[in-house]
């Protein structure tokens, strides 16, 4: 299935993006009003936007389903596929993956809180970092002018450096454990600007591209305290990850660059999804899935960085 999805985003992507202006009506030089989905549609638009509204559903599903088979994060999968297979604006579909990934990993940081699997003093010293970084980031974004081309630039550009590196980082996890343990020695007087850095350059690609919280986040941890057991380091991972992307998430919307109705939308699949994957993860082989998975980030990535 993730090899069919790679097939249809580099051979049809750009057909069903220059077609966007039948399900965003107000697509106006490649940025449309987040809210028009279906709120200013046509009459005549009706059954088409409900028929892209069950898409977007069965998208949900999908990368819900993916994200508990695997465990990489959302945006990884979600943003690319509603800017490449959806036409949805890069900047509409950031803000709105951002507060969906803050909602939905909200029942990850409790269910791992319950556990006592979450350093808390990491996740402050992460979001000592994120956060700051996040709130300047959408600053600048608002400067650029969500409607100007070198915002869509930024966006996009940034999104497929993300997606290459989350890439690299789910391909060679692996190799990365392995050499981390071989050299997981850090200084105590380094470790915490280290975290913070790290924070830093977290927020700065997810709130630009929503993506790296998940896989980019994790490897981090990993390098940083390598001596924790690494349900730990997961559950420190998410619990970041629902400030950054909650504050990050609220700022898009501010900006004008958050769709509610296609929120709601990926929600309804992505719940159920999420649960079918987690049942069926101990099924499917590890090593067959992740070079597919990475192959797919990396192939979408070149794509909108080239």
């Amino acid at each position: 299935m993730l090899l069919r999805f790679v097939v249809y985003t580099t051979s049809g992507a750009a057909s069903t993006a220059g077609g966007s202006a039948d399900v965003y009506p107000n697509h106006v030089a490649g940025h449309p009003s987040p809210w028009s989905l279906a709120s200013r549609a046509h009459p005549s638009l009706e059954k088409g936007q409900a028929r892209m509204q069950w898409i977007h559903t069965f998208a949900g599903l999908f990368v819900g389903f993916a994200v508990g088979l695997t465990g990489v994060g959302g945006g990884s999968l979600m943003t690319p596929i509603l800017v490449l297979a959806f036409g949805v604006p890069s900047g509409v579909a950031v803000g709105t993956d951002l507060l969906y990934a803050s909602i939905t990993k909200s029942a990850g940081t409790w269910v791992h809180g319950r556990r006592g699997c979450i350093d808390w003093r990491v996740v402050g010293l992460l979001a000592a970092g994120s956060l700051p970084a996040t709130i300047l980031c959408l600053l600048t974004l608002r400067r650029l002018g969500v409607d100007s081309k070198h915002y869509s630039q930024v966006v996009t550009y940034t999104l497929g450096i993300a997606l290459m590196l989350t890439a690299g980082a789910v391909f060679f996890r692996e190799r990365l454990l392995r050499l981390t343990r071989g050299n997981g020695r850090w200084r105590t007087r380094g470790v915490v600007p280290a975290t913070i850095a790290t924070g830093v350059v977290l927020g700065v690609l997810v709130s630009i591209s929503s993506v790296g919280a998940g896989a980019l986040g994790m490897v981090a941890l990993v390098f940083l305290y390598p001596e924790r057991p690494t349900v730990s380091n997961v559950g420190t991972d998410i619990a970041h990850a629902v400030p950054l992307t909650a504050v990050a998430g609220l700022g898009h919307s501010v900006l004008g660059t958050v769709n509610y109705s296609l929120l709601v939308n990926l929600l309804l699949g992505s719940i159920p999804g999420i649960y079918i994957g987690s049942r069926l993860a101990t099924r499917v082989p590890d090593k067959v899935l992740r070079p597919i998975l990475a192959s797919v980030l990396a192939i979408i990535g070149g794509r909108l960085v080239l």
